[in-house]
């Protein structure tokens, strides 16, 4: 059985963008991810093996967050990168990387980027 899985709005202050000081300041970011993978065990079994844990998939989104970057679009793509090297379970990844109050010349809540992997 495949099973859909997702971590909705983490929330995490890193250090990219294309000027040096959002680099310094930091800016708050938002993550949507969600991804397929196979959970017959899990469900039939309540084990843990037979799924994929949600507090390492976590704490490589957290790693690579910490890895400051000029765009938003090589970190979300970095991020699937490693998900699909370090769990190759999971299948179908989409992440949606939001970055806070972004420097425009207007009022915009956020900027986006979706990848799918």
């Amino acid at each position: 059985m495949i099973g859909r899985i997702a971590l909705e709005d983490i929330e995490i202050v890193a250090y990219h963008g294309f000027y040096e000081e959002e680099r310094i300041k930091g800016t708050k970011f938002t993550i949507n991810l969600s991804f397929d993978t196979e959970i017959t065990e899990a469900a039939q079994h309540d084990d843990l093996s037979g799924t994929v844990n949600y507090e390492e998939v976590y704490a490589i989104i957290e790693q690579e967050m910490k890895v400051t970057s000029k765009l938003i679009e090589y970190v979300a793509q970095r991020i699937i990168t490693t998900l699909k090297n370090k769990l190759p379970q999971v299948k179908n990844i989409e992440l949606k990387l939001s970055k806070h109050n972004p420097p425009i010349a207007g009022k915009v809540r956020c900027a986006s980027v979706t990848v799918r992997g």
